[in-house]
């Protein structure tokens, strides 16, 4: 009986102990998070005034440009300046090539500090992730110490799975928006800077030079419809509206056109039946993310110089198989190894999943790789 008293107050101080260690855990972990608030919040304006000082640069090359033509325009014509003229075009260039200096300066240190401020970020993420992994393992020893035996093997599997599927989708969602940012940034921002900067000159050259002023607005139309081809481009990858007008099939013809203008890879698409029918929305976003994502990794790692789509639609069934003679991989090791960018693969057997489909992929080092997907069609 004294045993049993001894193991009862045992087990209440291991309790009380555990759940001690628990509460300083979770003060720990708000600590972390109210710094990584405050950091966050200073990453914030920081990114702000880093943007206006872009801005301010942007701003400053454009006038150092107009302020050196001008320049050159005052060396050219000296006859028709005085000299109190060249001497202003002389020091306005070199005040506008200073500030333009600092203002690169203080771009310089404010990503400098940008940089800091992330790292230090990700180090008090590192450490409120560490709390949190280490309070619900404490929240865990303290049930099962508790009599809570029953489903902890169960809530430790959830937690996993739900802590793989939320980094799988943050780092989607960041790789997406890194691209989509890089896209624009490469593509339509530089255009509508460059149609600015022309459109500035057109208006100087207004009444000096009209012929000349005339192919610059013939340059800048060709620029204009470039950048709407890119911007399309753009939407089209993020959400093809012709999915939503015309259908699955439609869409994909346009979509494999597009990817073979900058490839040399011949795709082949197969349609066997029901071409013209309309599917549920859901399942006609799944199709075509499922061969976007496909022919997007054949494009990028496969090396393919072929690859073969075929879509079967029957009545109560999809069937969709993409093959190609690419490099192919390892599929085992490649899905089983969490260092391996293998997100592409996993999404789409999660979407498949979803829809209470079977995915199978077919894969060897040097033999190319087969994808072959089956989705019910309910309803």
């Amino acid at each position: 009986m004294q045993e049993i008293k001894q193991l009862d107050e045992a087990i209440r101080n291991t309790i009380s102990a555990v759940q001690k260690g628990r509460e300083d855990i979770m003060s720990i972990s708000g600590s972390a998070r109210q710094q990584r608030d405050e950091l966050l919040a200073k990453l914030v304006d920081l990114k702000g005034e880093i943007l206006d000082v872009i801005t301010a640069v942007d701003r400053l090359e454009r006038e150092e440009k107009l302020a050196r033509i001008h320049l050159m325009e005052v060396n050219r014509n000296f006859n028709k300046y005085t000299e109190k003229d060249i001497q202003q075009a002389y020091e306005e260039a070199q005040h506008i090539q200073l500030q333009l200096s600092q203002m690169r300066e203080r771009e310089a240190q404010h990503r400098q500090r940008r940089d800091q401020l992330e790292i230090m970020v990700r180090r008090v993420n590192e450490t409120v992730e560490r709390a949190k992994k280490l309070e619900t393992q404490v929240g865990m020893a303290l049930e099962l110490i508790s009599g809570g035996l029953q489903g902890v093997t169960v809530k430790l599997d959830e937690i996993q799975l739900r802590q793989q599927v939320s980094l799988r989708i943050i780092k989607a969602q960041e790789e997406e928006r890194l691209r989509v940012a890089r896209e624009i940034h490469d593509g339509p921002a530089q255009s509508m800077a460059n149609v600015v900067l022309r459109a500035e000159i057109c208006e100087k050259l207004m009444s000096v030079e009209p012929d000349k002023v005339r192919a610059e607005l013939h340059d800048l139309k060709d620029m204009v419809k470039e950048s709407l081809q890119e911007v399309r481009k753009i939407i089209f990858d993020l959400r093809p509206m012709v999915l939503d007008d015309l259908g699955i099939v439609p869409t994909l013809r346009r979509f494999i056109a597009e990817l073979q203008k900058r490839t040399d890879m011949n795709i082949e698409l197969v349609v066997l039946g029901g071409e013209e029918q309309r599917l549920a929305s859901v399942l006609e976003v799944a199709i075509f993310r499922i061969v976007q994502e496909s022919l997007n990794n054949i494009y990028k790692h496969a090396e393919a110089k072929r690859c073969v789509i075929k879509l079967e639609i029957l009545p109560g069934r999809i069937n969709i198989s993409i093959a190609d003679n690419g490099r192919g991989f390892d599929t085992e090791r490649t899905m089983q190894n969490m260092d391996v960018d293998c997100f592409g693969l996993l999404g789409m057997r999660e979407r498949v999943e979803l829809l209470d489909g079977q995915i199978k992929i077919v894969s060897k080092p040097e033999k190319g790789t087969e994808i072959h997907v089956s989705i019910p069609i309910k309803g």
